[in-house]
């Protein structure tokens, strides 16, 4: 099965595990601070205001817990994003309201934000769908000019920008995933950023059990008795671990090759079916942006979509949809109607895009692709 994504792995990151565990140390320790660090320089914000967790998940959680949000707030955020997002808003009693997207993009216009906004909006969240910036800087400017906190889900944008600033600091927080479907894996693992570096130190607290110390050999002293325990609020374990930092380092090191990789992945499919009627392909970016290349999705008739996915699927190419539209998921009651988002979640297919990618799969994805259109009435063999 030619898969939609795919971790690249090797002998770098198993020397770098193989380094663990000669010093006997898995835990919290000096390689994670270092990844913390390298990421931070990757994005261009000071070591101290990032911080490594073991999922992107516990991160949105985190955020939230941090935005002090409360029964009855809103956040604003596209139907088009990850479930966990909305989970992490809706756990603390506040409501998600979810905006349209741009049909092509499939991210939000400032436009759609900002419709959306209401006396009782606390927050507004973004995804960079597929790892397009999207309009995040003029959407953190009418943030910033309503006095409404930014988060970004970056975990789509590992390497985007806008003008060289990076995706995920347009905002006041956001979140990076490192799980095994993203570009830079750790197997799982996110990570934080917050810009209020008393909020950043309010973060680490409540990630580590609302305690000022970390586990192990970089636990600090609160008393001589340093088994002691200061507890500062009420938090979780949240904190990443030097066996995933050490494989994260590495990949870091790689993503820039990574990426490179992807983009000609991306560059081949649209040369090669930029000539299907009746198909629609990513928008090209704007000046000024630079893109991750996560997803290269498609858009064909709803009519034969789902179709065409299963004709695939059944030639061992596997397809998907992210994100299925939330505003239609009953947990979140939501009664939004939504007609952009609705047609792109009928309409869109991801075809595969990773690093892993050899030109033999490309040209497969191509073959098949153009066949089953064919095959379902579309345009193009």
């Amino acid at each position: 099965m030619i898969n939609v994504f795919q971790p690249s792995l090797g002998q770098e990151e198993l020397q770098a595990l193989a380094e663990v565990f000669s010093d006997n140390w898995p835990g919290h320790g000096a390689r994670t601070a270092g990844f913390e660090k390298e990421f931070a320089d990757h994005i261009g914000v000071p070591g101290e205001n990032v911080l490594f967790l073991n999922n992107a998940t516990a991160g949105l959680f985190l955020a939230m817990e941090l935005l002090m949000l409360k029964p009855g707030d809103e956040v604003v955020l596209p139907s088009v994003s990850f479930v966990s997002a909305a989970n992490a808003i809706a756990a603390t009693g506040a409501v998600p309201v979810f905006c349209d997207v741009d049909p092509h993009t499939l991210n939000p216009t400032v436009e759609d934000i900002e419709s959306a906004l209401t006396p009782r909006t606390r927050a507004v969240c973004v995804l960079h769908y597929g790892g397009y910036p999207g309009e995040v800087a003029r959407i953190a400017d009418l943030c910033r000019s309503r006095g409404i906190p930014l988060l970004e889900d970056a975990a789509c944008a590992v390497a985007s920008r806008v003008e060289g600033r990076s995706c995920g600091t347009f905002g006041e927080l956001a979140t990076w995933s490192f799980d095994s479907m993203k570009t830079l894996v750790t197997g799982d693992g996110g990570m934080l950023y917050v810009r209020d570096e008393k909020l950043m130190a309010t973060a680490r607290r409540l990630a580590y059990y609302g305690t000022g110390q970390r586990s192990g050999f970089t636990s600090a002293r609160v008393s001589d008795r340093w088994w002691e325990l200061n507890v500062e609020g009420f938090g979780r374990r949240l904190i990443g671990n030097d066996l995933t930092a050490a494989i994260g380092r590495v990949q870091l090191r790689r993503l820039p090759n990574f990426i490179s990789s992807r983009e000609k992945v991306a560059a081949r499919y649209t040369a090669s079916l930029a000539d299907m009627e009746g198909v629609r392909l990513p928008p090209p970016a704007p000046s000024g942006h630079t893109l991750s290349h996560y997803f290269y999705w498609v858009q064909l008739d709803s009519s034969i979509r789902d179709q065409v996915a299963a004709d695939l699927r059944d030639r061992g190419i596997y397809t998907t949809f992210r994100y299925p539209p939330l505003h239609r998921v009953p947990a979140y009651g939501s009664r939004k109607i939504l007609p952009a988002t609705d047609r792109a979640a009928e309409e869109t297919l991801l075809l595969p895009l990773h690093q892993g990618l050899s030109e033999e799969d490309v040209e497969q994805v191509v073959r098949e692709f153009r066949a089953a259109v064919a095959r379902r009435g579309g345009g193009g063999t």
